[in-house]
């Protein structure tokens, strides 16, 4: 018969010496797995005798408690001592100074357009795109722009070199406004040469975001640029629905509460009546103040959907009524982030770029914040 005593003495030295899990895991298999010592000792116990039973039994249970408690025991230890370390090795020192950052940034522009889609989707609009190139019908005559207007002649617009079979001659669009009637054209009637399909039946909830071309450049303009339009077709829609919607958006854009505005009258082919939002705000020191001063700064330009344009669509006026209004998303960029020139912004300047982008991980959201 094996020495109890001893063999108790030489596993508890051993479990107490063993330095990992997986070291201690080898010791409890070798002392009560299933071919191990202790288990042996038990399997034994059907080959005693009676009295012997009864007079080893107790004790080589009691071996096996004792085994299988220091086990656990040393298991304990063992875990605290891993988790220490791994919180030791992963300790994070606040005091160092950040890592440099990363080269990649997002450029402005498409922060801010980011940031106008995660805003107008809160508030139930879907995004709707459309091709650089239009052809008149698109760009100018379904927007009720007259024979003759001064949107259409060369000194504004891009225009291409004539089709040789049918002289007609595409543009760089002007205006992301064409994808309103590509959204809204659902008129069984035959379309123009060239129509990409793509009209939904109303209500009709959109913004446009894109490219758009002018011949122009300044410090607050360029050759290419980019506008938002924003859509919206349904009964019984009027200016006050139009009025909530740019304040509303405005306020959250901007990052404040409210926004003090007012709308001018004006003109616009497509919409009537027609309105330029203007914000009150204090730009002196070359910081722009919101809701402060006695200045007004024109921020973009709204209206009614006009009747025209409806009809253009195939959309009867009687019926069906909406709201329409379009701003300059680098203009937008440059008036929360105090970028005093236009130009740089498509120059690819890695410095600028450097200055004014931001961290790629930090996409604008209603939870996480936009800026």
């Amino acid at each position: 018969m094996t020495d109890l005593a001893k063999l108790e003495l030489d596993l508890i030295n051993a479990i107490g010496a063993a330095e990992t899990s997986a070291a201690l895991e080898e010791l409890r298999v070798a002392a009560i797995g299933k071919s191990g010592s202790v288990t042996g000792l038990l399997k034994g116990m059907g080959a005693m005798s009676p009295d012997e039973r009864r007079e080893k039994g107790p004790l080589i249970n009691g071996l096996r408690d004792r085994v299988t408690a220091a086990i656990a025991a040393r298991k304990d230890e063992l875990q605290a001592a891993e988790l220490e370390a791994r919180l030791a090795s992963e300790r994070v020192d606040l005091s160092l100074p950040p890592p440099p950052r990363r080269r990649g940034s997002v450029h402005p522009t498409m922060q801010v357009m980011d940031e106008i889609v995660a805003i107008f989707a809160e508030m139930g609009f879907g995004v709707a795109e459309g091709p650089d190139i239009e052809d008149d019908f698109h760009n100018f005559t379904a927007l009720n722009f007259p024979p003759g207007h001064p949107a259409r002649e060369m000194h504004d617009t891009f225009f291409l070199k004539p089709d040789p079979e049918t002289g007609e001659r595409k543009v760089l669009r002007t205006h992301t406004s064409p994808v309103q009637v590509r959204t809204m054209r659902v008129t069984n009637e035959p379309p123009p040469a060239n129509w990409i399909a793509g009209g939904r039946e109303p209500p009709i909830r959109i913004i446009a975001p894109g490219r758009t071309f002018r011949k122009d450049s300044d410090a607050t303009h360029t050759p290419m640029f980019h506008q938002v339009e924003g859509l919206v077709i349904d009964r019984d829609i009027h200016m006050g629905h139009l009025k909530w919607t740019l304040e509303t958006f405005v306020a959250r854009f901007f990052e404040v509460e409210g926004v003090d505005a007012r709308f001018r009258p004006h003109h616009f082919p497509f919409t009537e009546p027609s309105a330029e939002m203007d914000i009150r705000c204090d730009r002196s020191g070359g910081e722009l103040k919101l809701n402060q001063g006695d200045s007004w700064m024109e921020i973009l330009g709204c209206g009614m959907v006009h009747p025209n344009v409806l009809r253009a669509c195939g959309l009867d006026p009687e019926e069906w009524q909406g709201f329409a209004f379009g701003m300059g998303v680098d203009r937008l960029a440059m008036l929360k982030y105090g970028i005093p020139d236009l130009r740089p912004m498509f120059e690819a300047d890695v410095r600028w770029l450097a200055h004014y982008g931001f961290a790629p991980e930090q996409a604008p959201s209603a939870a996480a914040g936009l800026s």
